[in-house]
């Protein structure tokens, strides 16, 4: 089958592998967002889709605008028989989605119609879900609202941050994806609509997302810590320096002070007093610098024992 693979970050990357991999399928051209300047230096930095393609060899097509006409003969000119979508970034139009014999097909990391939109881990390790998955999906001109072809459901364990779990995701998608367009070829693939009146939505993160209420719950406060690790990483503030917070534990337990004290130090960290309980902090990161173990952070600041984080 004549295969378009369209997608952008690493969640893509075991899906267009195992595409190429396979030997049912050609994948004819691979669509990605624009290199974009990264960093201090501002150096182009390229998306881990298009370093996997150009490394297999396959043509690889960036655009700022998926819906300009140049992009849709882009697209005839390949002939696919059908585009695979993981992860890519833009909303593709009609004239695109249509296009292809067996229509386009959606890798998405939740279980439909739960978490439809543009952060579904994120968002599900935010909201201390239990567990989360795999769809694969026909797609439509809603967001996330087509017809689901396959599902696979994985609980999520509180060692998970948004980083392991995209990984172990990624590798299910991506064998679920090549079950599904086999299924697809031989006609034997069900399809099931999603019940809307189940739909929630994974909103993309803004800014505000990253900063720690040390008031809120430690539970609530430990999701988000690993729902933003490794990247973008949530963060408060230490004598007018951001610091970054990326792995932490819920210490079952209170004690008196103020909120966003660190009321001790521990022999992996420091623990901070939270809106019911406290915190362990594990793993920081100040900024410009490195991320390290908290003890090792304690070594070259000294007196942080009373303090009070957040302000």
């Amino acid at each position: 089958m004549r295969v378009v693979f369209m997608g952008t970050s690493i969640f893509a990357v075991p899906s267009l592998l195992k595409l190429y991999h396979s030997s049912y399928h050609q994948i004819v051209g691979v669509v990605s967002q624009p290199d974009k300047a990264r960093g201090r230096g501002k150096k182009l930095s390229t998306t881990p889709v298009k370093e996997t393609a150009l490394h297999l060899g396959l043509e690889i097509y960036q655009t700022n605008n998926i819906k300009s006409d140049e992009a849709l003969a882009k697209i005839r000119e390949w002939h696919p028989e059908i585009i695979i979508v993981a992860s890519y970034g833009q909303i593709i139009p009609e004239s695109i989605l249509e296009y292809p014999t067996y229509g386009c097909i959606n890798v998405h990391a939740s279980i439909l119609p739960e978490y439809r939109g543009a952060a579904p881990i994120q968002r599900a390790l935010m909201a201390g879900e239990d567990s989360t998955g795999i769809t694969i999906m026909y797609m439509d001109k809603g967001l996330d609202t087509g017809d689901i072809l396959a599902q696979y459901e994985l609980p999520i364990r509180d060692e998970m941050d948004h980083g392991t779990l995209e990984n172990i995701l990624a590798e299910i998608g991506a064998e679920l994806l090549i079950q599904v367009i086999k299924e697809i070829e031989q006609g034997s693939a069900s399809r099931m609509k999603q019940d809307d009146s189940r739909a929630t939505y994974a909103h993309m993160l803004k800014p505000e997302d990253e900063v720690i209420n040390w008031s809120e719950p430690s539970g609530a406060i430990f999701n988000q810590i690993r729902a933003l690790s490794p990247s973008p990483g949530s963060y408060t503030w230490l004598d007018d320096r951001k610091i970054k917070i990326f792995a932490a534990r819920i210490i079952d337990e209170s004690t008196d002070g103020e909120i966003g004290q660190v009321v001790r130090l521990s022999s992996e960290g420091f623990v901070v007093k939270t809106g019911d309980k406290l915190l362990e902090i594990l793993e920081v990161q100040k900024e410009g610098k490195n991320r390290i173990k908290a003890v090792d952070f304690l070594r070259g600041y000294k007196g942080i024992s009373g303090r009070i984080l957040g302000r």
